[in-house]
């Protein structure tokens, strides 16, 4: 938005949070993914490649229909004066949600996710476990 030269007001605030929907909806399709590959058997770095490119094309194809769609509100002579910084932020945060949830977010499931068996999961995860003593 700064290299924009867009300020923070009503309407980019508004297309932030709006964007914040899409940017944790990619991220939480590729993680579930991911995680189910490693659940499965599949070493984290090879769940994760493997993940990133079934769920790719999705993700993709997600992008491609969403930033058209919120940068089409720009075609008009006064809507589009008004909603020209919406648009084009909404749009520029969907783009920047993609690159993420095909790069950092499979690396990042590749070094923190491991597949805990069953046993020893329990109905408290082993690292909330304090009053174990």
């Amino acid at each position: 938005m700064y290299l924009a030269g867009f300020s923070i007001n009503n309407l980019s605030l508004m297309a932030l949070t709006i964007a914040t929907g899409f940017v944790v909806d990619d991220a939480i399709v590729m993680i579930e993914n991911i995680s189910r590959r490693i659940e499965s058997g599949e070493p984290p770095l090879e769940a994760a490649l493997k993940g990133a490119e079934q769920i790719g094309f999705t993700i993709i194809s997600l992008t491609l229909s969403l930033s058209p769609c919120s940068s089409a509100v720009v075609h008009g002579r006064r809507g589009g004066r008004l909603f020209r910084e919406f648009a084009i932020t909404l749009s520029v945060a969907i783009l920047i949600s993609a690159v993420v949830s095909l790069t950092l977010t499979p690396m990042m499931c590749a070094r923190l996710l491991r597949h805990v068996p069953a046993p020893e999961q329990g109905p408290v995860p082993q690292e909330r476990r304090w009053f174990d003593g």
